[in-house]
C-alpha cells in the first residue's frame, strides 16, 4: 500500500482527509509514527488502526487541533445573533460577504457560518477565512477539533454539524467546510478583501504595536461597505473609534459611518 492509498483508507476510517494537510510533512510525520511502532509499512498500521481502539486513538490525536475554540465569548455571539446580522440583512439581503481575519484553526469562521445558517441556506453563505500561517489554515481545511474545542459551542449546532471521532474528537460536517475559502493573508502588508459587510478580528492585533493597530482598523474600514460591522476580540478597545471613522454600537461591534 502507497501513501495515497493509505490516504484513502484514512479517510474511510475516521472522515479525515489527509490531502488537505502539506503532503510531504505530513506524510514524514505519519511514517514517524508507524516507525515508532515498528511496522512494516501502511497496509499493516491501516489493519492495526481498524482492530486497536487505543491505536486509533493516538493517530486521531495525532492530527488533531489542540488550540481554538468554538463560540468563544457565547455572549457576544448572542449580539451578532439578535442584533448585527438581522440589522445587515435589512441592509444587504440574504448575501452577505464575511471576512474572518487572521482565523487561526477555523474555529472562527465554521462558528460564523453556523450561526449564518440560522438566516440563509448554506448554499448562500460565503466566508473569506484568511490568517499568516500556512499550517494553521491545513488545519482549519481538515477541520477536526478536540472536545474542549467545542465547550461553548450550543448542542443543538454541535448535534448538527459534528461527527464524533474515536472517543473525544469531532469532525466538522463537508456542507460547512464548503462554504469557508481559507487565503494565506499577511495584515501587515496584503490587499484586503472589499465591499463587506462584516469582518471578524478577534484577540489578535493585542500583539501588534498602536501604529500597527491604527493602521489595519483603517484598512478595515476601507473594506468595508457603509453601515458594515468590525467585531473585535473581548481584549481590545479601539479608543480613537471616532477619528477613524467608526461609530460605535456597544463593546466589540464596531460600525462603519
Amino acid at each position: 500500500m502507497d501513501y495515497e492509498q493509505f490516504k484513502v483508507q484514512v479517510l474511510k476510517l475516521t472522515g479525515i482527509d489527509l490531502s488537505a494537510y502539506k503532503e510531504k510533512q505530513m506524510k514524514r510525520r505519519i511514517d514517524a509514527l508507524i516507525a515508532k511502532h515498528k511496522f512494516p509499512g501502511y497496509a499493516e498500521y491501516v489493519q492495526v488502526l481498524k482492530q486497536k481502539g487505543d491505536m486509533f486513538e493516538e493517530f486521531v490525536n495525532y492530527l488533531t487541533i489542540n488550540v481554538s475554540e468554538f463560540w468563544r465569548n457565547p455572549e457576544q455571539w448572542k449580539i451578532l445573533e439578535t442584533q448585527v446580522i438581522p440589522r445587515l440583512m435589512e441592509k444587504s439581503g440574504k448575501s452577505l460577504k464575511v471576512w474572518s481575519a487572521a482565523c487561526s484553526t477555523g474555529d472562527e469562521p465554521y462558528s460564523l457560518v453556523m450561526l449564518l445558517s440560522k438566516f440563509m441556506p448554506m448554499s448562500s453563505i460565503r466566508i473569506i477565512a484568511t490568517d499568516i500561517d500556512k499550517q494553521v489554515l491545513e488545519k482549519a481545511r481538515v477541520g477536526l477539533y478536540n472536545e474542549k474545542s467545542l465547550a461553548g459551542l450550543p448542542a443543538d449546532l454541535k448535534a448538527k454539524y459534528f461527527t464524533k471521532v474515536g472517543l473525544s474528537n469531532y469532525q466538522i460536517a463537508p456542507e460547512v467546510k464548503k462554504c469557508v475559502e481559507f487565503k494565506q493573508h499577511n495584515l501587515l502588508k496584503d490587499p484586503y478583501p472589499k465591499m463587506l459587510d462584516l469582518i471578524v478580528c478577534r484577540n489578535v492585533l493585542i500583539y501588534f504595536t498602536e501604529e500597527a493597530k491604527e493602521d489595519i482598523y483603517k484598512k478595515f474600514n476601507s473594506s468595508l461597505r457603509q453601515g458594515g460591522f468590525l467585531f473585535i476580540g473581548s481584549t481590545e478597545q479601539i479608543m480613537n473609534y471616532k477619528e477613524l471613522n467608526y461609530s460605535s454600537m456597544r463593546s466589540f461591534f464596531y460600525i462603519k459611518n
